[in-house]
Formats: C-alpha cells, sequence, structure tokens
C-alpha cells in the first residue's frame, strides 16, 4: 500500500487484485480493485492455519500444504488475471511472493514486466553468503559452515521437487520451458526485487543480482484512530512501556502474550498488549491482568511504537522493522515461517534476542526483557538501525524503480493505465 500511494503520488494509476477481505482498505485510499473470482481466499487462509499450528507438521502434510497453497491455485489465478490484464492493460506488475501466476507464467506469457515485493526481510533467492531459508541459522562464514548451508538448501531443493514438475506443468501448457530451478532461485531472473528493509538487516548479502533493490521500510498505516491517542495518553508514562503482540495471522495458544501478562504483571513497566483484530482478547483465557498491563484487540503501531522502550513479538516483518524503525529493541520469539530467520536479523544486528517458543515461560520472558532495558547496547545499536531506514529512500525509490521498469507500450498513452499493482491476500 505505501509503495502503491508513491507510485499513483507520481501520476500513475494502480489497481489492487486481492481477496474480499482487503476491500475495504484498499477502496479506502481510493484505487482500483479487483476481486479473486476462481481463487478462494479462505483456501488461502485454511493453509496458514495448518501452517500456523505450534504442533510440529509432517514433511508429507508441510508438502501437501504448500502445494495446494502456492501450486495449485496458479491455473485459478491466470483464470482471474488473463482477462484483468487484457481489459486494464497494465504496465507493470507487482507481485508478492506467494502469488505464483505472475512470476511464472505472466512475466514470460504475457510479456509484461513482473516486480516483487516480498513482506520480508530479504530476498528469498538462495546464495553463498545466506542460510538455507527458515531455520534461524546464521549465515555461514567459514569454508565447513557453506558446505553445511549448501547441503541443507539441497535437501531443501530435493524435497520441493514435486513442487516445482507441477509447476512446469502448467509453463508447459502456456507453452514455456521448465524453470530448470527453485521458484526461489527463478525469482531473481525477475527485472526487479524490491525488499522493504535494510542490506544490514539482512546479513549484508553480496551474493544478489543488480534486480535486488533495498529501499528501507515500506510501511503503511490506516487513518489514525482518535481513539488510540487517546487510550495511549492516559497510560502512565512514568514508566518503560514495553509492546507485546503475538503475530497478525497468529492462531492457536497466545503463549507470548500468556508469557508477558504473567511475566511482566507488577513489574516497573507498563505492558501493552495487542491481540490483532482476528482474535478477541476475552476468548483467550488470559485470566485477571494485572493493573500495569493493558490488553487491546489493535492499536496504531505509528503512535505506539515511538513511546515504547521495548517490543516482544514474534517476529513478523512488519512488527520487526516498525520497531527497529523507531529505534526500539526487540525479544523476538519466532515461530514459523520467516520469524526465525528474523530473529536470527536481529540477533545478528545487536539490536535485540532471541528466546526460543518452548522456552518462553513468565520467567524467561521477564529476565529478556530486563535484559533490553538494563543493557543500552541493544537501545544504541537500535537507534543506529533506525538512522538508517531514515536515510533509506522507502518508498519514493520504489516507485520510481517502477516507473523506470514501465516499458513503452504502442498503444496510446491516453487509453492505457501506466502501473498496476498486483497484491494477494496475506
Amino acid at each position: 500500500m505505501a509503495v502503491a500511494c508513491a507510485v499513483r503520488d507520481r501520476g500513475h494509476d494502480v489497481a489492487f487484485y486481492s481477496g474480499e477481505s482487503a476491500r475495504a482498505t484498499i477502496e479506502q485510499e481510493e484505487f482500483a480493485f479487483f476481486p479473486f473470482e476462481h481463487v478462494r481466499e479462505e483456501r488461502a487462509y485454511e493453509n496458514v492455519r495448518v501452517l500456523e499450528q505450534r504442533t510440529r507438521t509432517r514433511g508429507a502434510q508441510l508438502l501437501r500444504t504448500f502445494r495446494d497453497w502456492l501450486v495449485e491455485t496458479i491455473p485459478d489465478q491466470v483464470a482471474d488475471l488473463q482477462p484483468l490484464l487484457r481489459d486494464w492493460r497494465p504496465d507493470v506488475i507487482v507481485t508478492d511472493v506467494s502469488m505464483w501466476a505472475p512470476i511464472v507464467i505472466f512475466w514470460e506469457a504475457a510479456g509484461i514486466p513482473v516486480a516483487i515485493y516480498p513482506p520480508l526481510m530479504g530476498p528469498l533467492i538462495p546464495g553463498p553468503d545466506a542460510p538455507p531459508w527458515g531455520l534461524g541459522l546464521a549465515p555461514p562464514r567459514t569454508r565447513r559452515e557453506r558446505a553445511v548451508a549448501r547441503a541443507l538448501t539441497h535437501t531443501t531443493e530435493l524435497f520441493g521437487a514435486p513442487l516445482r514438475r507441477r509447476v512446469d506443468s502448467f509453463r508447459i501448457e502456456h507453452g514455456l520451458p521448465p524453470l530448470g530451478c527453485t521458484v526461489n532461485a527463478f525469482t531473481a531472473r525477475l527485472p526487479l526485487y524490491l525488499v522493504g528493509s535494510l542490506r544490514e538487516l539482512d546479513y549484508d548479502r553480496r551474493d544478489l543480482p543488480p534486480s535486488v533493490q533495498y529501499v528501507g521500510a515500506c510501511i503503511w498505516h490506516p487513518p489514525d484512530d482518535p481513539e488510540t491517542a487517546g487510550r495511549l495518553d492516559a497510560l502512565p508514562d512514568d514508566r518503560p512501556w514495553v509492546h507485546v503482540t503475538e503475530s497478525t495471522l497468529h492462531y492457536g495458544d497466545p503463549v507470548i502474550l500468556r508469557a508477558a501478562a504473567q511475566g511482566l504483571a507488577r513489574s516497573p513497566v507498563e505492558v501493552i498488549l495487542t491481540t490483532g483484530r482476528q482474535r478477541d482478547p476475552d476468548e483467550l483465557g488470559l485470566g485477571p491482568l494485572a493493573p500495569n498491563v493493558q490488553l487491546l484487540r489493535w492499536v496504531s503501531h505509528s503512535e505506539l511504537l515511538p513511546r515504547c522502550a521495548a517490543v516482544v513479538t514474534g517476529g513478523g516483518t512488519a512488527t520487526v522493522v516498525g520497531a527497529l524503525r523507531a529505534g526500539v529493541p526487540l525479544v523476538v520469539v519466532p515461530t514459523r515461517w520467516d520469524k526465525p530467520d528474523n530473529a536470527r536479523r536481529v540477533v545478528e544486528a545487536g539490536v535485540g534476542v532471541r528466546l526460543k517458543p518452548r522456552e518462553c515461560t513468565p520467567d524467561s520472558l521477564r529476565a529478556a526483557v530486563e535484559q533490553l532495558l538494563e543493557d543500552r547496547t541493544y537501545r544504541d545499536n537500535a537507534r543506529r538501525v533506525a538512522e538508517a531506514f531514515a536515510r533509506a529512500p522507502g518508498p519514493p525509490r520504489a516507485a520510481e524503480l517502477l516507473e523506470e521498469l514501465a516499458a513503452p507500450s504502442p498503444v496510446p498513452a491516453e487509453t492505457r493505465a501506466p502501473v498496476v499493482h498486483g497484491e494477494t491476500a496475506r
């Protein structure tokens, strides 16, 4: 959304392709909205729920879930996007990493430049400077570590071979050759790969193609809620504030929220717990809360984070980037997806500590928060990262890069829309 607004500010038209749950937010900004027709939004959310379960997901189930979510929806994406591209005539498509049809089909079959913008702190492109994705490992620095990283990456690629064969079958239907590599590796061939973070928070990678551009934070916040400022202004400001949030897409047992509610109760801090709009605070069973603990469904991070001394989070990209942009150190309790890698980035940058989910008890969480508050190194490092974010060009640079990507069209300028911004439901 932040990039779309910047593109519009440069005089271009922008449209979104997404699920119905995003309609209100998109239309509030007066962008054109094309809803999923063949793609079933609930199917995606159900797969996310499976992958977010805290119980260990077996390899075969994991493979089936990823295949159903990422691969088997490609024909439905194609069915939705073909008429949209024909009628709206975009010059550029910007896509999420979980929307594979633009990446593996339309970039070549339709001849439209495709830029990828993942909701991640770094690209998924494999390389010698980065650890295998999703495991939370340190970046390989020695010959032995690089050999281990290559072996793990190779094992992961073998595991995903059935998915690639299925993707190749769809490409053949559209007259395209097999990928010849993983989808993540294939994204390195796209003309533009935008990263809404800093190279310093991505292991300072130097093994990426020129198409990868770190533009800094591209965070968009909805219009400020007047009630948010009122609630925050009513809280005591004579002690440090600690914000605790689990995840926008978290389902199941509120492990982090419970540990914080119990561990930080009656500590010399003000605790602001948020559940996310998809969960009812009254249904989480956190029990009676101490006077210094506030439980809310949602609060504007643009209002809250600059007032905080520490943030406790599951490690979602938006929260990590938002906190560091405000110069606030973090306790990260990573669960699934990119969160283990984000926790590793936080530790590598010296801006926070990592707490394993199975070790997230009231006592350990309290100790981790005290560590952040007592050791000023974390705060100093977080402020240096905040200064780097302030220097980064952000959404205006992303918009400029997209404008440069737009190829000249033989269609008269007055009859075509210069840019399309395509998104997926998240």
